[in-house]
């Protein structure tokens, strides 16, 4: 039997990660062609499954992208998601908090995006910013942020135990590609917006930020909710690694149809 290349991107709860390892232009033994071709049908049969989590109506899935610059959260999205009826797909994307948002707890936002029951929710980036930028940029010291690996782990396990399955993906992009990347943001019209000169600040702290992600990962992969290192330097590796990441969590939620009122099934419709 062939092994599946998904569960080697899974990091095992108390396991000793190392990012530099982990090949960010990795294959996972696809081809582009063929890759291309399986991400239509998996996407096909995400859309079965999100139908049938909507019907059943009594569990929520909850996925977790989080990813330096450049990596291709928007594009991940766009091309999983595209197809899938958007009414059971909610996303959110978190940026610097403001508002009323300043007034409370760093989990108060996050826990009001959670999906509802019937839905998949998707975080574009998420409650680890408060573990990683916070930690890098020392907008906090050490003795606050380093709390919040407990507090998470604790608040994805209330989310778990209450009826959300939570699965957190990390796109691993090399600083190569990043900087080709960013490097096309700038020189395209049609991209430019997307560019901030804080990004190149960002880009300066590489390695600060390679060891924040490895060590939030490796604190917060659990059994409940695992993390996943995703190749993402090749857009096709990283759209259907994802897809299959969230098939085969959708398939283990097994989501089932209610049954029919009695009296339907055979009912003639004059």
């Amino acid at each position: 039997m062939t092994k599946d290349p998904i569960r080697s991107l899974r990091v095992q709860s108390g396991s000793a990660l190392r990012l530099a390892r982990h090949a960010t232009d990795a294959t996972l033994g696809w081809e582009k062609q063929s890759a291309k071709a399986e991400l239509e049908k998996v996407k096909q049969r995400i859309d079965v499954l999100q139908a049938r989590l909507a019907a059943e109506g009594s569990r929520g899935l909850l996925l977790v992208l989080q990813a330096m610059d450049a990596a291709g959260n928007d594009g991940t999205i766009r091309a999983i998601f595209s197809g899938v009826n958007p009414a059971g797909v909610k996303v959110t994307s978190f940026k610097v908090p403001g508002g009323p948002e300043t007034q409370h707890d760093y989990l108060w936002r996050v826990h009001a995006a959670v999906p509802g029951k019937g839905e998949i929710g998707v975080f574009n980036r998420s409650h680890y910013e408060d573990v990683l930028v916070v930690r890098v940029k020392e907008f906090v010291p050490k003795s606050v942020w380093s709390k919040r690996f407990d507090h998470i782990n604790a608040f994805e396990r209330l989310l778990v135990d209450e009826g959300t399955t939570v699965v957190k993906v990390f796109l691993h992009v090399g600083k190569d590609e990043q900087r080709e990347r960013l490097q096309e943001r700038v020189d395209d019209p049609e991209k430019r917006w997307k560019f901030r000169a804080g990004d190149l600040d960002d880009r300066a702290l590489w390695p600060k930020f390679q060891a924040a992600y490895q060590d939030a990962i490796r604190r917060t992969s659990t059994d409940a909710a695992p993390w996943y290192v995703v190749p993402a330097d090749r857009n096709w590796v990283r759209n259907l690694a994802v897809a299959k990441i969230l098939l085969h969590t959708l398939e283990d939620m097994n989501p089932q149809l209610p049954p029919p009122e009695d009296g339907i099934v055979g009912r003639i419709v004059e």
